[in-house]
């Protein structure tokens, strides 16, 4: 498995140990920044997080950002790509059950780091159900 991952400075040290824990489970992580915790514009890291999903080069995205909206609006943007925005567990898990969410938006300012890992760890465990949610999630992209 593959995962990409990128944020800003609110997310950077979230970032950077969701990294380890990926990297400690055997998960291949693409990093695309920040690097430090310095202001930055999140589009310039969700962006390439969204095009990595997008173009199939990773399974998955992870974007962290301090309300985790301005990720999640960003990566939208892209075609086939279905952030969540989750800040509990069900959520995580429903975003990936229901929506076949391939980016996972954590609002740092507002989550606890481990509670973010455990999300992250749920959303990549979680499968997609299809069926019925199946036909909705092909009505997303325009």
């Amino acid at each position: 498995m593959k995962i990409a991952i990128g944020g800003d400075h609110a997310g950077y040290d979230y970032k950077e140990k969701l990294k380890a824990f990926l990297i400690d489970n055997d998960i291949e992580v693409k990093d695309v920044g920040p690097f430090d915790n310095l202001s930055v514009d999140y589009p310039d890291f969700a962006h390439p997080v969204a095009k990595l999903v997008e173009n199939e080069e990773a399974d998955f995205g992870i974007l962290i950002c301090g309300s985790g909206n301005g990720v999640a609006i960003t990566a939208n943007k892209h075609k086939g790509v279905r952030a969540a925005l989750c800040w509990e567990e069900e959520i995580a898990s429903l975003g990936r059950q229901h929506n076949n969410a391939n980016i996972i938006c954590i609002p740092a300012r507002f989550v606890s780091y481990e509670l973010a890992e455990s999300m992250t760890k749920i959303f990549i465990e979680t499968p997609f159900e299809g069926g019925r949610h199946e036909k909705r999630v092909d009505k997303i992209d325009c």
